[in-house]
């Protein structure tokens, strides 16, 4: 029996160990030991061999047959984990292999525990036909299921092609390594036959490209030790099942410490830039944050923080990137960031400082009514504590989607410097006072004394507040203490959705 585990822990061959360190990649054992605490990792069927016959699959019957399953701890609490075995017919997945999967999964749906995927596969075992196929129903069937009740991480650590990419795109969150790992649906092989394009893997699915063009990998990296540690980093902000609460951690520093550095980092000119992210690690804990699709759809900054040790998730504007707009990726992204964090009690704090939506034929044609629409009901839909800050501008559709009071706020705040609108006021002039303007004697000075009309009466800084759409006109100073207080507050807010079996949003 010892003999037995010894040869399933050993793996094939030391040759085959060899070769996968030769290309910058760590075994699937060394993957899992970086992941978990040292010492809790529990296996599961760890004998397995798969029984199929023909194409000489009977005279290859290693143990564990590809797939390392089980269970054991990340900071003390409990998480699922599978890892392919590249150095066992490449990672591919035949029908003992998904059984393997398939059992993890459930295990970590009826436990109520996150589950991670290391995934280093060449995709189906080409041998065992539809029965492989069949592995991978059962994989995204479970992947489904499991959506909004478990938290889901692929770690994408290898070759992931086919359909086998698209449990890695049901999950949560995807990990990628830059070099090493490539996801895609037909590979550069089949793209040139097809079509005549001539592409590298890391050109057609590598990890930036996913992270910066497609928007399929959430976070990418450098190398595999540095990619698993910040996968822990994830897990302990947050909660293990869709019935609990994020975890709490000791609080940095007074919960009202003041933030006189915001009114320098925002400038009041409402045409000027800044990077948002400063403005967050003025605000958060410790400074720090985890982004989400940092590299991809910039716009719009969507970041998991901690705010008095409770975990938080803020979905801001970026003036620095397109002036701030939302267009078509980013309210896609935001859409399932706040999706995700309403699913798992994340309570959601939306910055805004927002032009309008991108104007163009090209975003038009692309969808941008039906796509933009993705933000507006995951904000509708959320039942989780909602804050709005509006820091400068808020115009037009953006503004009601960015979680305005309208859409559902518990509580809308602003600073002094807020303009909120229809659209700018040098727009909204040269529209209602257009034949006034051309008519003038000095149509210029008349433009302009109609942009100050505009301004004072409709932009003014308490003119939301005078209406019941903003609750306060906060000091930027006083914002951390404002948005610990009221956090606090909801902490206990329940809310509940009308009975349906689901609801329909917009694709």
């Amino acid at each position: 029996m010892l003999a037995l585990r010894e040869q399933a822990l050993r793996g094939p061959s030391e040759r085959a160990t060899q070769a996968q360190h030769a290309k910058g990649k760590l075994t699937a054992r060394e993957r899992i030991e970086l992941l978990l605490d040292a010492g809790s990792f529990s296996e599961v069927e760890q004998l397995r061999r798969h029984r199929a016959t023909g194409f000489g699959l009977e005279a290859r019957k290693p143990y564990t047959d590809g797939v390392i399953t089980g269970w054991g701890t990340v900071e003390g609490r409990t998480v699922f984990v599978y890892a392919h075995d590249f150095r066992i017919f490449g990672g591919a997945l035949g029908e003992a292999h998904a059984t393997k999967i398939h059992k993890i999964m459930d295990m970590a749906i009826s436990a109520g525990a996150p589950l991670v995927s290391l995934n280093d596969g060449a995709g189906a075992r080409i041998q065992e036909g539809v029965s492989a196929l069949a592995g991978y129903g059962g994989i995204f069937q479970r992947n489904t299921r499991a959506s909004g009740v478990i938290p889901q991480i692929s770690v994408m650590l290898g070759p992931c092609a086919g359909g086998a990419a698209y449990s890695p795109a049901l999950t949560d969150f995807v990990f990628m390594v830059r070099e090493t790992s490539q996801m895609f649906i037909t590979g550069p092989d089949v793209v040139k036959a097809v079509t005549g394009e001539e592409i590298t893997q890391n050109g057609l699915g590598g990890a930036d490209v996913h992270a910066e063009t497609s928007g399929v990998a959430h976070f990418a990296y450098d190398d595999e030790e540095t990619c698993i540690a910040e996968v822990r980093y994830l897990l302990s902000m947050l909660p293990q099942n869709n019935r609990e609460l994020p975890p709490a951690v000791a609080p940095d520093g007074p919960p009202d410490r003041p933030t006189p550095a915001l009114l320098d980092l925002v400038p009041a000119d409402a045409v000027r830039s800044y990077d948002v992210r400063a403005v967050i690690e003025e605000l958060v804990d410790a400074g720090e944050h985890m982004e989400v699709h940092a590299d991809w759809a910039a716009n719009l900054v969507c970041t998991l923080v901690r705010l008095d040790g409770r975990v938080v998730g803020i979905v801001a504007n970026q003036p620095s990137v397109m002036a701030g707009v939302l267009d078509i990726d980013a309210s896609e992204k935001g859409a399932r960031f706040v999706q995700f964090c309403d699913a798992f009690n994340i309570p959601i704090i939306t910055l805004v400082d927002v032009p309008g939506f991108l104007p163009g034929v090209g975003q038009e044609h692309g969808g941008v009514i039906r796509r933009g629409a993705k933000l507006l009901y995951a904000y509708c839909n959320a039942t989780v504590p909602r804050i709005s800050l509006i820091l400068r501008k808020a115009y037009g559709g953006a503004y009601i989607v960015m979680d305005s009071q309208s859409i559902g706020a518990d509580l809308t705040y602003a600073w002094p410097t807020n303009e909120i609108a229809v659209m700018g006021a040098e727009g909204a002039a040269n529209v209602i006072f257009r034949r006034q303007i051309a008519a003038a004697p000095d149509p210029e000075a008349e433009r302009l004394q109609k942009i100050k009309e505009y301004r004072t009466e409709l932009m003014h800084p308490y003119y939301a507040v005078e209406r019941g759409l903003v609750d306060d006109v906060i000091d930027p100073a006083d914002t951390r203490r404002v948005l610990v207080r009221a956090l606090d507050m909801l902490s206990v807010k329940h809310a509940e959705l009308p009975v349906r079996k689901h609801g329909n949003p917009p694709q």
